[in-house]
């Protein structure tokens, strides 16, 4: 092969690097992040959007304030919340992104428009005293342990509930403790250390105080309670339906036993239930109380049941809610050189705060709170009061004083938890409003044909610039041909592994960008083959021809998908949805193709320039014959 003219960089060099490119792209689909247990196959699957493999799409819109969109952080502590409500309900492949400056997108697969409707709706924080606490006694309730001949049942068969494995629970101390010296503790002898039975206080059904009065309950209430009694037999409801207080399994392995068919409700049934009986049935589990539905213990005047550290706790009234919350920080405590949550709260809120914080740290002598600390944290002398965020209890600190000032919560925290528990204490109702927007639901079959209907127009599309290029150019056809097989090939691996790290999901919209992006390579085809053609009727040789008409073209190429970049990328910025999809799809596509033209394109040219075969007008569809002077001859 002849040397390039001086200047001109090789062209085994340059395919080189794109061969290097394809090494590298390649290497990171079979073997990069997210390849782990995956089969060969499925590691060369992009990830699809829904409009292609079918599933439901909800789109959040957040009201305006004062005329402004919400600030960003305010919308990533959004997405956080609503993605933890999500992937509460139990949904598949659920996916919770932010789309321009007030959009919260929710996409999971299948059909989930009643799953999804409440997920946007503005949840409370609640400051609840903890009245109650039992373990989580559910997985021996339903299968007890064959018992020994040799030993009676232990209390060890119902485990006990520890917020902290060990470890003592946060505390909220404050401005007002009673005094310095007594550390917050106000001087009162440590209580005793949890026994088995104060870990689960199941007091016989006969010495038990009664449950309060039940609330008036709708007439849809009734009905469902109608089903589950008649789902779990009329027996066992009854049963639950007299029980004051959770069902002692350290006496009697079996006597989870009868409620066993508690075990088979779904977190909606569960909901149906009074709050004593989803406390007091061991065979009602945490994973069931976590399923049941968005704002499930929202209602501030009514005792509710939710879980902390493996085990169940029966709540008293919200008589803190989070709207008297003023802000929450954390802070760097520089005496003792650990990181707290301090809370300030509103002019109203505080008295609220001051009044629950005096009935958790002198609680009543026939209260039963002070028994649930000792069984939840180890060394507890005062109650606990919960920061209850939707089903999920963020922290159930123990009151160390009469807190009329600014309080703080302690705890062995880090800089990062310590401002994840601030924020979500200050935004727990979600930092703004959101108002639904649209919902779409495509089925499976309709996806995949949708699919099918997308990658056979880009084949369609791609074959008719292949026909006419090898029709109009006939061996520079070859060279657009391959052009747009290498451009693809590096598309589809872009595609794969922006998938695996980025998130992105190839949508219907997308393919369409693709399909739009084959006339942008076409375009610098024919601006390069064009402008070579007037350098060959100019009376230039090839190797003259092709390097002069790259050095006139290449400018004009470059131009011209700047501009198709910079609309795509504007596109992008100002969109949502689909049309966002198409543009990055099309952005992403002419870089790439500009990536081929300049490693591919001009150095085959080079290449072809130097043999016979392109000096013919009928093989290189040139238009005249093409010769080589003498000096071209002898290098």
């Amino acid at each position: 092969m002849a040397r390039p003219p001086q200047g001109q960089p090789h062209p085994g060099r340059q395919l080189a690097v794109l061969g290097l490119l394809f090494a590298i792209l390649y290497a990171l689909v079979f073997w990069g992040p997210g390849t782990k247990g995956l089969g060969y196959q499925d590691r060369l699957h992009p990830k699809l959007g829904l409009d292609l493999v079918g599933g439901t799409q909800a789109t959040y819109v957040a009201s305006l304030a004062n005329g402004q969109a919400p600030n960003r952080e305010s919308m990533e502590e959004s997405r956080k919340i609503i993605d933890q409500r999500v992937n509460a309900l139990g949904v598949a492949e659920a996916e919770v992104v932010i789309e321009g400056s007030r959009n919260i997108v929710v996409s999971v697969a299948g059909e989930a428009n009643d799953q999804l409707k409440n997920v946007g709706q503005a949840a409370q924080m609640r400051f609840r005293k903890v009245l109650k606490a039992t373990g989580d006694t559910a997985a021996v309730a339903v299968n007890p342990p064959a018992a020994t001949p040799s030993a009676a049942p232990s209390g060890s068969a119902a485990p006990k509930p520890s917020a902290s494995a060990g470890a003592k629970a946060p505390a909220v101390t404050g401005s007002a403790a009673p005094s310095a010296s007594s550390g917050g503790q106000g001087g009162g002898e440590r209580a005793p250390a949890p026994s088995a039975s104060a870990s689960a206080p199941a007091a016989a059904p006969s010495t038990a105080p009664a449950p309060a009065p039940s609330a008036p309950v709708s007439a849809d209430v009734k009905e469902q309670r109608a089903a589950i009694e008649k789902k779990v037999g009329a027996a066992a409801w009854a049963a639950a339906g007299k029980l004051t207080g959770p069902v002692d399994l350290s006496t009697d392995i079996k006597a989870g036993l009868p409620y066993k068919a508690f075990s088979t409700l779904s977190g909606d049934e569960v909901n149906a239930l009074t709050p004593e009986m989803q406390f007091n049935v061991p065979t009602i589990s945490c994973d069931q109380l976590d399923k049941r539905p968005a704002g499930a213990i929202d209602d501030e005047k009514s005792k509710v049941v939710a879980c902390q550290g493996g085990a169940k706790v029966y709540l008293d009234v919200a008589k803190v809610v989070g709207t008297d919350i003023d802000t929450a920080s954390p802070q760097l405590d520089q005496q003792q050189g650990q990181w707290v949550v301090s809370l300030d709260f509103s002019s109203t809120g505080q008295g609220k705060w001051t009044e629950l914080t005096r009935e958790a740290f002198q609680p009543a002598a026939n209260d039963t709170c002070l028994t649930a600390a000792q069984a939840l944290s180890t060394g507890a002398t005062h109650c606990l009061v919960a920061v209850v965020l939707d089903k999920e209890v963020i922290s159930a600190p123990e009151i160390q004083g009469v807190l009329s000032g600014q309080s703080q919560i302690t705890g062995q925290f880090t800089a990062v938890s310590a401002r994840e528990l601030a924020d979500q204490i200050k935004y727990g109702a979600l930092p703004v409003t959101f108002e639904p927007s649209t919902t779409q639901t495509v089925s499976a079959t309709l996806g995949i044909a949708q699919l099918q209907a997308g990658l056979i127009a880009a084949a369609i599309g791609m074959g008719l610039v292949a026909i006419y290029a090898f029709f109009y150019y006939r061996l520079l056809g070859s060279v657009i041909f391959l052009s747009l097989l290498l451009s693809g090939l590096l598309t589809f691996g872009a595609l794969v592994v922006l998938g695996r790290t980025t998130g992105f999901t190839l949508t219907l919209a997308g393919i369409a960008g693709f399909i739009v992006s084959l006339g942008v390579a076409a375009d610098s085809f024919v601006i390069y083959f064009e402008r070579l053609k007037d350098e060959i009727h100019e009376g230039r040789s090839a190797r003259s021809a092709v390097p002069r008409a790259w050095a006139r073209a290449r400018r004009t190429i470059i131009s011209a998908n700047t501009i198709t970049i910079m609309a795509a990328l504007v596109l992008y910025i100002v969109s949502i949805g689909a049309v966002r999809g198409f543009a990055f799809a099309l952005g992403l596509s002419t870089v790439l193709d500009l990536l081929v033209v300049f490693l591919f394109r001009h150095p085959i040219m080079t290449m072809f320039a130097n043999t016979k075969a392109f000096l013919s007008p009928r093989v290189s569809g040139l238009g005249r014959a093409l010769k080589r002077t003498p000096t071209e001859k002898e290098a």
